[in-house]
């Protein structure tokens, strides 16, 4: 499956409340969701000493299906393709790595 059939077949499922401008409500799902696989690595390096079995694999797995999902709904409340964005994201990656930026912080590096 490609972004663009995910985004797509996820819209179907996109079933929530209008509170103002469309895209608040995925915006507050996708930082939940967000914070919810950190919630899991965290107990992971507590209880398991950092140990990621299959038990925990699966559970990050389906966190971050709903990860997915949520920045699926932002980008077509944006009006924005999925697929796009990463592209996107790889160009300005590539151009950082290429000119030596990778590491540091700041947008326009």
């Amino acid at each position: 499956m490609n972004f663009t059939e995910y985004q797509i077949k996820s819209r179907k499922t996109a079933k929530y409340p209008a509170i103002g401008h469309p895209v608040i409500y995925p915006v507050l799902g996708l930082t939940n969701e967000a914070g919810e696989v950190a919630g899991k690595v965290k107990k992971i390096f507590r209880d398991k000493e950092g140990v990621i079995g299959e038990t925990e694999r699966s559970a990050l797995k389906g966190e971050l299906g709903d990860v997915l999902w949520y920045l699926a709904q932002v980008c077509t409340e944006l009006d924005l393709s999925l697929e796009d964005v990463a592209e996107h994201n790889l160009e300005k990656l590539f151009s950082r790595l290429e000119r030596g930026k990778i590491g540091g912080d700041g947008d326009n590096r």
